[in-house]
């Protein structure tokens, strides 16, 4: 009885020493956390303070309107460092998640391809006006023009630093175009509003997504057919993979030509099949030999067959980077420019303004140090917490949000590359589970039955489509107070 008793004393006290030791460990986990969120959190308002200080620096004709310039630069900066913690992670969630790449070699690949789209080939000729949301010539004067486009650029960088808090991926157009929508009307009155816009933009939250899930399922459906789910893998491998290799090919050409390289070289219509056509020849050709050579190296088993898709995602989430580089930057900087245009002017408000090009330096860094401080984070959500991922499935996200984009663009139908991007990623984890499930009742004829398994959780579900459907309204909404509030005081 005595042993006994002594047996439950030392049970009891190592169980105390255990919780203990978690507690300890839990809380300096917590410190070290904290401390590391103050370095992050420093070095990007040292990068604010910077780009404040420089353009203050900046020489503009009207002296009394250096203050909003320089709000205007590092809310701008403030912005593009949101954008880059929130929205590149749908380019490399996938490849991180499909183990193909480590969190660290995606944010490099990402800072790269990023700024060089953004200096590069972004910049075109923007609308003032956020693709068209109100008209800026409706009763609206210079300043208030400037506070508007002030206060649109703030509520969107809040509103993605919020979504970020919350491991929500969302749209920064919408996220830009609420804030424009909600200081116009706040300015202006509803009269100034553009509705069938907006209409098309509300369209597009059911249309990216599910669009992006189709092409997504059928693409990992097609391989699954023809390369994982026959007898012999490496012939069916090494038949359709260059195939598949020059399709990405071709669909990346026609991507960058109407997304990417916009600015850089003007190409439409037939030129854009020719090339395309071109571009599959030469990447179907090209892997060939190398996907020949490969599978001599590998087994026949799933798991080695994956690795014949690694360097074509890799190839791929860095052309989508550069073009989402290309075309978001707009998004950070497009209403900095704005403001910009009409400093010194007679109060004409111009439908279109070309960034300058240290408007551009500001959003190329910004979403890039906003990438590798805060990236990380949704980057391994939406690789990894929405669906398991693997090569060939990631390789299917990638290539959906390419050829969706073409396809809706077009049909002249408004899509998302977010919604798109993590629409592709529950569209392969729904046909994942919707295969697993035929299994299953295969098994349950022979008696065996299991219950089915749930391969995408559903908590992301709601919760990021709550987001999508709340990032106007909310925008807007916040622009709007903001709007009011600059107005009473300036």
């Amino acid at each position: 009885m005595r042993t006994d008793s002594l047996v439950k004393k030392n049970k009891k006290f190592e169980n105390r020493y255990v919780n203990d030791l978690r507690r300890i460990g839990y809380a300096q986990t917590q410190v070290v956390s904290s401390r590391s969120s103050f370095v992050l959190i420093g070095i990007a308002t040292t990068f604010l303070l910077a780009v404040g200080s420089i353009v203050f620096g900046y020489v503009v004709e009207n002296d009394g309107q250096a203050l909003i310039l320089v709000a205007a630069a590092v809310i701008g900066g403030y912005m593009a460092m949101n954008i880059g913690a929130n929205d590149v992670a749908n380019n490399m969630g996938p490849a991180v998640g499909g183990k193909v790449l480590t969190i660290t070699a995606a944010v490099v690949i990402a800072v790269v391809c990023e700024a060089a789209g953004a200096l590069l080939a972004g910049g075109d000729v923007v609308k003032t006006v956020a693709k068209g949301i109100v008209s800026p010539g409706s009763g609206i004067d210079v300043n208030d023009f400037q506070l508007m486009m002030l206060s649109a650029l703030l509520s969107a960088a809040v509103w993605i630093n919020l979504a970020t808090l919350m491991n929500a991926p969302v749209s920064t157009t919408h996220s830009i175009v609420g804030g424009v929508l909600g200081g116009g009307v706040a300015a202006a009155g509803f009269a100034i509003v553009n509705w069938p816009t907006m209409m098309k933009i509300a369209a597009s939250w059911v249309i990216s997504p599910v669009f992006g899930g189709i092409v997504a399922a059928l693409l990992l459906f097609f391989i699954k057919l023809t390369i994982l789910n026959v007898p012999d893998r490496l012939a069916g491998a090494r038949r359709w993979v260059p195939i598949l290799v020059g399709l990405m090919g071709a669909a990346f050409t026609a991507y960058m030509a109407m997304k990417g390289l916009k600015k850089i070289m003007k190409v439409e219509g037939i030129d854009i099949v020719i090339y395309s056509a071109a571009a599959f020849l030469v990447c179907w050709l090209g892997s060939r030999p190398y996907i020949a050579r490969r599978i001599q190296t590998l087994g026949s088993r799933r798991k080695d067959v994956h690795k014949l898709f690694n360097l074509p995602l890799i190839l791929g989430v860095g052309l989508l980077s550069f073009a989402h580089g290309a075309n978001d930057v707009a998004n950070a900087v497009g209403p900095l420019a704005a403001i910009v245009s009409t400093l010194g002017s007679d109060g004409d408000i111009a439908s279109k303004v070309s960034i300058p090009y240290w408007v551009l330096v500001i959003g190329a860094f910004g979403i890039a140090i906003g990438l590798a401080l805060f990236g990380p984070k949704l980057i391994t959500t939406v690789g990894e917490k929405i669906t398991r991922l693997n090569s060939p499935r990631a390789y299917c996200v990638a290539l959906s949000s390419a050829i969706t984009v073409l396809i809706a663009t077009t049909l002249g139908l408004p899509v998302s590359s977010t919604h798109i991007a993590i629409g592709a990623i529950f569209g392969v984890g729904f046909l994942r589970e919707f295969l697993d499930r035929a299994k299953r009742r295969e098994k349950v004829a022979k008696a065996k039955y299991q219950q089915p398994r749930q391969l995408v959780r559903r908590r992301f579900v709601l919760s990021i489509a709550a987001a999508w459907v709340i990032t106007v309204p909310a925008s807007a909404l916040l622009s709007a107070t903001i709007y009011s509030v600059l107005a009473a005081n300036f």
